[in-house]
């Protein structure tokens, strides 16, 4: 692999996996359906609209920000953590696109929480990852880290507000 391959491949990779992860919680998510417009949410969840804003914003974090990551341990030769930090950001979008299957989808609101617990674990371990390879990485993701935190309250929220579902 040359130089150049090395600047534009960990962005190719990151950025198809961010948006086949993308896509498919599109697939899944219907925040439009009788279901959905039926539970009852906290007063503090905010508005629809601000949703596919944010997740524009931190998928595009994600993408660029794991693919420095990748390109910095790449280029330090250290190819087990750049493989490690590729597979741990594969399982985070696995845990990001299966809330949407798990909520929207199934409408299991447990499991979901269980899902979303995860999946913010996962991205605060991404977090740390990137930061290991310089602390503007670490700041760049932290907004993904705390928004799937935020995520989990407000799933755990909902469901225990909805306890038939």
């Amino acid at each position: 692999m040359n130089s150049t391959d090395l600047k534009t491949t960990p962005l190719a990779m990151t950025g198809a996996l961010t948006a086949a992860c993308a896509v498919s919680g599109s697939l899944a998510t219907d925040p439009k359906s009788a279901w959905y417009s039926g539970l009852d949410k906290p007063r503090w969840q905010p508005p629809g609209w601000l949703f596919p804003i944010v997740w524009t914003a931190l998928y595009t974090d994600i993408a660029v920000t794991s693919a420095a990551a990748i390109k910095s341990l790449h280029d330090a030769g250290d190819q087990r953590r750049a493989r490690d930090f590729q597979a741990a950001l594969v399982v985070n979008l696995l845990l990001n696109q299966g809330w949407s299957w798990a909520f929207f989808r199934a409408h299991r609101l447990r499991p979901a929480t269980v899902v979303a617990a995860l999946l913010a674990a996962s991205a605060i371990d991404l977090t740390r990852r990137a930061g290991a390879t310089g602390r503007s990485r670490a700041i760049a993701l932290a907004p993904y880290a705390a928004w799937c935190s935020f995520a989990t309250i407000l799933t755990a929220e909902i469901a225990r507000r909805n306890p038939r579902d």
